[in-house]
């Protein structure tokens, strides 16, 4: 019998993981109204933005003023992803609340698209933690593709949490395992956070899911019932393509208000009610010019005829 947590945290992270992908810039007062309807849905956790080098994620080259500008609700938490050390130390300078550090388990693909070997990637996240640490913020782990890569295939939960490993004795307690191919499955996703859960009982795993073979909701299904209580996914499904050979980085964000709404079919509680997410979603697309990618921003409204 499947078994499911009484609550979830939804975050979105479309402002971030959404835009710096985005096919075109999107403007500085767009982007803050986009993170302020967010608020105003009361999404507990919102991530704004990133403070990567401007010439290797132009999109977001306003984080500084985007943090700046945002209209903070009170309850919810604003992050921003940091890709090194230097990132890190722009983030504190702001009142950022909480700061994401990302790295890959592949090492073909730190390899190849990094120029790094996976030993260097963890020390990496191990200085952006102490920075974070340093000057009182929160910080969280995301660890992209956790379960498959198109240069590896298969990645073997041992190979995923022998990163979490090094980085917990770097003092990282909190982790997003992300499943960022969309060919990832659900006993597969189901065996990795039992494990993780089990042997890291002290840690805090989320989860980060992509869509491809529409398997997605399947995933996340899954996740929930091997203990996962933190979920991400992205308003409007925007974003989420990676780079990679061919077609594999054609793949999206699984959208926030399909998450809110799943929970909610399920009786499992969030901080956001479906409708507010949806509305949400209607009022982000049209901000920023485009149609949803959900099943729930298309679905009739209460007394729609037909």
């Amino acid at each position: 019998m499947l078994s499911f947590p009484d609550r979830v945290t939804v975050v979105d992270v479309g402002p971030r993981d959404g835009l710096q992908s985005f096919d075109r810039w999107v403007e500085t007062d767009t982007k803050v109204a986009m993170i302020d309807r967010l608020s105003e849905a009361e999404f507990p956790v919102i991530e704004v933005t990133s403070f990567a080098h401007p010439g290797k994620v132009p999109m977001l080259r306003d984080a500084e003023e985007v943090v700046a500008r945002i209209h903070r609700r009170p309850g919810t938490v604003y992050r921003a992803l940091v890709p090194n050390k230097r990132g890190a130390l722009r983030a504190v300078e702001t009142d950022i609340d909480e700061i994401l550090g990302l790295m890959t388990v592949s090492a073909s693909y730190l390899a190849k698209n990094q120029n790094m070997t996976l030993e260097q990637a963890i020390e990496a996240g191990g200085a952006c933690f102490r920075v974070a640490d340093s000057a009182g913020r929160d910080y969280i782990m995301a660890l992209g593709m956790a379960l498959w890569c198109p240069y590896e295939g298969v990645i073997a939960p041992e190979q995923t949490l022998a990163c979490v490993a090094a980085l917990r004795r770097l003092g990282v307690r909190r982790y997003y395992l992300a499943a960022s191919t969309g060919m990832e499955e659900p006993r597969q996703v189901s065996t990795l956070f039992r494990m993780a859960h089990e042997r890291f009982p002290d840690c805090e795993f989320g989860f980060h899911v992509h869509e491809r073979r529409g398997w997605a909701a399947a995933n996340l299904l899954a996740a929930l019932d091997a203990g996962v209580t933190m979920v991400e996914g992205s308003i409007c499904g925007i974003g989420g393509g990676i780079a990679f050979p061919g077609d594999y980085g054609s793949i999206g964000n699984l959208p926030t208000e399909d998450i809110v709404t799943f929970l909610a079919s399920m009786d499992i509680g969030c901080d956001v009610a479906p409708d507010a997410a949806v509305a949400a979603a209607r009022d982000i697309g049209r901000l920023i010019g485009m149609r949803p990618a959900s099943r729930a921003a298309h679905a009739p409204e209460v007394g729609d005829a037909g």
